[in-house]
């Protein structure tokens, strides 16, 4: 009878687990497929934090103005599997990141997006998205357009 109480309080814990906890959004409620953006800057900071992790760039412009963008990667550990390290992604690293911008109205749409991938200054370019779910679709724009 211990055996089977245990079992019921089990599962009506799972069963009460607040719907935020297990929701993720999907690539296109928050992103658009077909505005890739490609941007240069410098690393201001990393969020490596879950669901998403968030880079930080500062991309300098032509009149000498700095717009601030944050690029969502794939999980931290998608990440340091993909080999992006808080070794190689140190604040003041230039980089180069292209990726689709961001669906919010409220938000610039050149100041936040979806990253796909990112290039160091040696050559080495690194996946930086997600696979899953939330990935941009397979009909998503070409990134070099």
């Amino acid at each position: 009878m211990a055996q089977y109480c245990k079992r019921a309080l089990f599962v009506l814990g799972l069963l009460t687990v607040p719907a935020s906890v297990q929701a993720h959004h999907a690539f296109s409620s928050e992103f658009d497929a077909d505005r890739p953006f490609k941007v240069q800057g410098i690393v201001e900071r990393v969020e490596w934090v879950n669901p998403h992790s968030w880079i930080h760039v500062d991309v300098p412009q032509e009149d000498g103005t700095v717009v601030p963008w944050m690029m969502e990667g794939g999980t931290p550990n998608a990440l340091l599997r993909a080999g992006l390290t808080r070794k190689f992604l140190l604040p003041g690293t230039e980089v180069i990141v292209r990726g689709y911008q961001s669906k919010d109205p409220d938000c610039d749409p050149k100041c936040r997006g979806s990253g796909r991938d990112i290039t160091f200054p040696d050559g080495r370019q690194l996946f930086m998205g997600s696979s899953g779910a939330g990935a941009a679709p397979a009909d998503a724009k070409e990134l070099d357009e």
